[in-house]
Formats: C-alpha cells, structure tokens, sequence
C-alpha cells in the first residue's frame, strides 16, 4: 500500500507513506491497513488532513512511480463536497491565525489574546 500511495504521489517519500498508514492517517478501504497490503483495483483510499477526508478509487495498478500529469489515470477523487469545503474552511483559519513564518506567539501576544478573550463576555 504505501508503494502504491508514494507512486501516485499522495506522500512525498515512501517512508513517509509507510508513517501515515502506521499512525491509521490513511486506510484502505475504511479500515486501518499495514504498509506491506496490497492495493486491489477498486480498493477506496481515505487520507486524513487535519480536518478533513480524501478519498481516492483506484482504477488501474502501477509497478513504478509516474508523473504528476498521470496521476488521474490511476486514481480518481471521490472526496465529498464537504470534505473539501471543511479543508479550505481550516486552510483560510491557518492563514488568518497567524501570518507564515512568523514563529509562536510571544508573552506580550499571549496577554493580548487572554485579556481579549476574557473581556469577551
């Protein structure tokens, strides 16, 4: 499985793809799943991130990893409407909680926030 997942390039590196299906962060089919399982034609791939669930078909195997162009004739995107509109819901919190790059809230930040957050009520 994590052969497969790593030559469509749903994970970066193959040991990265066995560490997520270890952690249950992708199953097969529903169910959690070991890195060494065999991928079948019409097997469901689910990836969870953050918030959200991917789900993939696959529709054709593969012995080697292919370009990113291919990737739709080996799977296709069944992930619900929802699912996607949750993900960009998290992906816009993200970017409105704290600009990138800028490193963790400092003391003065912390106070601001809890004082705000205290002052709500």
């Amino acid at each position: 499985m994590d052969k497969f997942v790593w030559s469509v390039r749903l994970a970066k590196t193959r040991s990265i793809a066995s560490t997520l299906i270890s952690k249950g962060k992708i199953r097969l089919n529903g169910s959690t799943t070991k890195p060494s399982k065999e991928v079948k034609l019409g097997d469901e791939i689910n990836i969870v991130k953050h918030t959200s669930v991917f789900t993939y078909r696959v529709i054709q195997l593969l012995d080697r990893r292919i370009g990113a162009k291919l990737v739709a004739d080996y799977l296709i995107d069944i992930t619900p409407v929802e699912e996607l509109e949750k993900f960009k819901v998290y992906q816009s919190n993200q970017r409105v909680y704290r600009d990138h790059g800028t490193g963790k809230p400092t003391k003065k930040d912390r106070r601001d926030l809890d004082e705000y957050l205290n002052n709500w009520e």
